[in-house]
């Protein structure tokens, strides 16, 4: 017996097989039950937004909803407030477990969000519930820190995989979010594996959740369409910028005006549901994928993805809970179908650049929304959509959505002494910077 343990630990390959093997297991576990999750979180999702908009009346009910996540929050989920920028900081900095009650709280916050009337997504909470249940198997396994950081990057992967129905995008997009710049290659392979599972399992259910969006006509790749394609790119990079920067204005404005965290969302609630009363169209709220749907067919207003920046940063920032990316995607689509007012290109392929590129640079992850632009919308609009995302990702700055990324590798030289900083505490620096220059 020893000697064929010898025999087989000469061979690199006999690691790498015990790897395979140990990652496809736990892999296997963490698909089935956030693929699982998914599908029972979008049911319950599409029910929640169908009953709404069947009874829009249940509108003004936002403030009871928003007392209810607040004070489930404040003196139940405490510890798990953050979202996935927890995850984010336990993958940089471990120190406990994520707590599973981090899974039920988001998941019953979002559909209250949704059903009430709330502007929101559902990636933060497949992201949330996956890396929930996921951490969970670091004490079953008895996991080292290093296998915690690739067990948090499946749970990552799992959510995102199962509730977008793109696992390439997926795997990606928890290799790619940790680290801005960098990405951690022992992890790839479990990130795909756990992506592939979750989509699987969240197919299973047969429950259909995933919206098919076409890119009818791509134009001829010239170097005029380049230029333009940049132009683009430049324009939703500013406006995922703006973005963030909303989201957080609108956080720290309820912190520092409203002391008591339960009635953040109530007042919000108040606000959002007189305002849409007074719009008489619950267009800007929930999801809003029929509109996002129309951007790639028809004309649509100029204001429309600058309304719903604004009603999805200020439910966000008053305490509601969901995600960022569906509202993301609203915003580019919407903001890439006016944008053939001055650039030449098809209508179709605006809206799907911006449906990605808007997402690329608010998440810092423009490999990502690339592949997941292929894969959305097929690979012959691939070349525009990665020049929309990168060149997106680069003019949103060091500013994104998640405030607990670090940056591994800065944008450019310029900014070269941020490395290794997170997001908030440069941000931080340039509140105290703009105080100093105030006062002198």
């Amino acid at each position: 017996m020893k000697n064929i343990k010898k025999f087989f630990l000469q061979f690199q390959q006999s690691f790498s097989l015990l790897f395979l093997l140990k990652w496809t297991f736990i892999c296997l576990l963490i698909g089935a039950f956030t693929g699982s999750a998914s599908a029972i979180f979008l049911w319950t999702l599409e029910w929640a937004t169908n009953y709404r908009e069947a009874n829009v009346w249940i509108i003004w009910l936002l403030p009871i909803a928003g007392l209810i996540i607040g004070l489930s929050y404040h003196y139940y989920g405490e510890s798990v407030v953050k979202g996935n920028n927890l995850l984010l900081e336990e993958y940089h900095a471990p120190k406990k477990v994520i707590p599973f009650k981090m899974a039920p709280l988001v998941f019953i916050g979002t559909i209250l969000t949704h059903l009430f009337g709330g502007s929101a997504g559902r990636e933060g909470t497949a992201v949330q519930v996956g890396g929930a249940i996921a951490d969970q198997f670091t004490k079953i396994f008895k996991l080292n820190n290093l296998d915690r950081k690739i067990i948090l990057i499946c749970g990552i992967s799992a959510g995102f995989a199962s509730v977008f129905g793109t696992p390439l995008a997926g795997a990606i997009f928890a290799l790619e979010v940790m680290l801005i710049g960098r990405i951690k290659f022992d992890a790839i392979l479990p990130s795909f594996l756990a992506a592939v599972f979750a989509n699987y399992f969240c197919g299973v259910w047969q429950i259909s959740h995933h919206t098919h969006y076409t890119i009818s006509t791509v134009s001829e790749l010239t170097p005029a369409t380049i230029l333009w394609s940049l132009l683009a790119g430049i324009i939703f990079g500013l406006v995922s910028l703006l973005f963030s920067k909303s989201t957080h204005f609108w956080g720290k404005l309820f912190k520092k005006t409203i002391k008591y965290p339960p009635l953040r969302p109530v007042i919000g609630g108040i606000i959002l549901a007189i305002v849409v009363y007074l719009m008489r169209t619950t267009k800007y709220i929930g999801l809003g994928v029929p509109t996002i749907v129309d951007a790639f067919h028809i004309d649509l207003n100029s204001y429309d993805f600058f309304l719903k920046l604004l009603f999805t940063s200020f439910t966000l920032g008053a305490g509601f809970k969901g995600g960022e990316v569906t509202p993301l995607f609203f915003i580019g689509a919407t903001l890439g179908n006016v944008l053939i007012w001055f650039i030449p290109m098809p209508m179709p392929l605006l809206a799907g650049m911006g449906f990605v590129a808007v997402f690329a640079g608010a998440t810092n992850t423009p490999i990502a929304c690339t592949i997941m632009g292929i894969e959305l919308f097929g690979i012959e609009s691939g070349v525009f959509v990665a020049l929309a995302c990168t060149t997106s990702y680069l003019f949103s700055g060091h500013s994104g959505i998640y405030a607990a990324q670090i940056i591994g590798s800065p944008k450019n030289l310029f900014f070269k002494n941020e490395k290794g900083q997170t997001l908030t505490e440069i941000e931080n620096k340039k509140s105290k910077k703009n105080i100093y220059h105030e006062k002198n």
